[in-house]
């Protein structure tokens, strides 16, 4: 298991630039008074407080952790953002969290904690700002919408936006397909897993033999379509050609073998001891409906046909094989822990890689379209950068949303939030903050903000969406195939 966690945990780090050694981001910085500490559940906590301070907090809080992992406080996503962020005279917060995992029923009070902790010590804000990456940024947003009266605005950055329930939904529909057509009868667990090593050494197993064959990554990359996998893997590397579909069925391979299966096959066994029980279904989902919607389509069909197989066979096989249903009080933990009512009247601006495999940037609808119909559009603003990764930004890119963000505090309205004006003013913002942490050490990287409008994304699942008038039994709603 130690080969996978190292895996994973190398890439979570990567992909929050956390690798970013450069001189002037990491120097020790004159003034700063640091606090740190312990809450009553173990969490630690960090506060960073400039000389210089503006009276603005910024409270983060950080991605997934692989459990059993080191768990340190943190309170800003890489070391030039945070030199630029304390140089600038804002004060950074966050906290460890209790536990690692599928952390947010411990991490949403823990955040509120580190406020307390940040008035009692230092004083009372006169703005505190929300942040987060990746699973921080469902923790982000679920923050302003328990706790609206501690906030003044939210930057919710490669978040899982969907919420819990219809990421996990979306998670099942892919290893559905993925064992039902390359691993009946392996035993593969999908759901209420026993042994998660041994379940996603057999994952990994069938997924490399499948590869080999032109009939085995046809049915990846249809697992993948009902996922909205994206056919771009490598963050400093060209997106492959809309038409180049054995080069996007590669790097969805990479996503996988790489990232989605450890979460798919082994982590998901922590959530559900949390939940005690399995928290996802698909029964009731039309999987050649999905297909139709899905970003992946033709590809799917070009490569099925490629491979002389019968993608009308193999639908149909998925649409006849038994249903996985959900253990109803695990369901209620995972809405708890959370789902999206639209209930924001803050200012937030989320900020989305267009390639994205482990939380695919159509999150950005699901909570586009919650917002909406809540009537709350006018206080959301959506941007995107185009790259592959998983919060794959550089600095520059995040100080530009950050700015973007204070505009719209300080004047009161959204001016244009423009790819246009988002690239320039990382450009603004010099070398020292337009880069990149690779493998190889940091490269330079011209900001890469761009107009996009993802699809919609294909398993919503909001608390709105509970509401009897969606057309749902109102007795038994998460076990029934959720779509808007």
């Amino acid at each position: 298991m130690w080969q996978i966690t190292k895996r994973v945990v190398l890439f979570l780090v990567s992909v929050a630039t956390l690798l970013l050694a450069v001189a002037s981001s990491t120097r020790a910085q004159a003034g700063i008074t640091t606090i740190k500490g312990s809450l009553p559940d173990g969490a630690t906590y960090l506060i960073e407080v400039p000389a210089n301070w503006n009276g603005t907090l910024f409270l983060y809080s950080h991605g997934y952790v692989v459990p059993g992992s080191n768990n340190p406080a943190q309170d800003v996503g890489d070391p030039a953002t945070r030199f630029f962020m304390l140089s600038s005279g804002y004060a950074l917060a966050g906290s460890s969290y209790a536990t690692t995992g599928w952390a947010i029923h411990e991490a949403l009070p823990d955040q509120i904690a580190v406020l307390d902790v940040f008035k009692k010590m230092v004083g009372h804000p006169k703005r505190t700002i929300a942040w987060g990456h990746s699973l921080g940024g469902i923790i982000t947003a679920g923050l302003i919408q328990r706790h609206p009266e501690r906030f003044d605005a939210a930057l919710p950055m490669c978040g899982v936006l969907s919420g819990g329930v219809a990421t996990w939904n979306t998670a099942l529909d892919a290893v559905f397909a993925f064992k039902t057509l390359l691993a009946p009868g392996t035993g593969l667990q999908l759901v209420n897993i026993t042994n998660p090593l041994a379940n996603l050494d057999l994952a990994e197993v069938v997924l490399a033999e499948a590869q080999a064959t032109p009939q085995g990554r046809a049915r990846i990359a249809l697992a993948g379509a009902l996922g909205d996998l994206p056919g771009w893997f490598a963050p400093l590397s060209p997106e492959p050609a809309p038409t180049d579909f054995a080069g996007q069925e590669t790097n969805q391979f990479l996503w996988d073998q790489q990232v989605d299966f450890p979460f798919a096959f082994a982590f998901r066994a922590e959530l559900e001891f949390r939940a005690e029980g399995n928290v996802s279904w698909n029964t009731g989902v039309d999987y050649r409906r999905q297909l139709d919607r899905s970003i992946g389509r033709d590809q799917v069909r070009a490569l099925y046909q490629q491979a002389g197989l019968d993608l009308d066979a193999d639908l149909k096989i998925l649409n006849e094989t038994a249903r996985i249903s959900a253990d109803p009080e695990a369901v209620r933990y995972l809405e708890r822990n959370i789902i999206f009512d639209g209930e924001i009247h803050i200012p937030v601006l989320t900020l989305h890689t267009t390639g994205d495999g482990l939380v695919v940037v159509q999150n950005e609808s699901a909570y586009k379209q919650v917002v909406d119909e809540a009537g709350n559009e006018e206080f959301l603003r959506r941007t995107f950068v185009a790259r592959a990764g998983h919060c794959a930004f550089t600095p520059a890119e995040t100080i530009a949303a950050v700015q973007k963000l204070l505009n719209r505090l300080d004047t009161g309205r959204w001016h244009e939030v423009e790819a246009s004006d988002l690239n320039n003013a990382a450009a603004a913002l010099g070398p020292a903050f337009n880069i990149f942490g690779t493998s190889q050490g940091v490269v330079p990287v011209p900001p890469a903000y761009v107009e996009f409008d993802p699809s919609r994304y294909l398993r919503p699942f909001d608390a709105p969406a509970k509401d009897c008038d969606r057309g749902f039994p109102c007795g038994d709603p998460f076990l029934h195939f959720n779509q808007h």
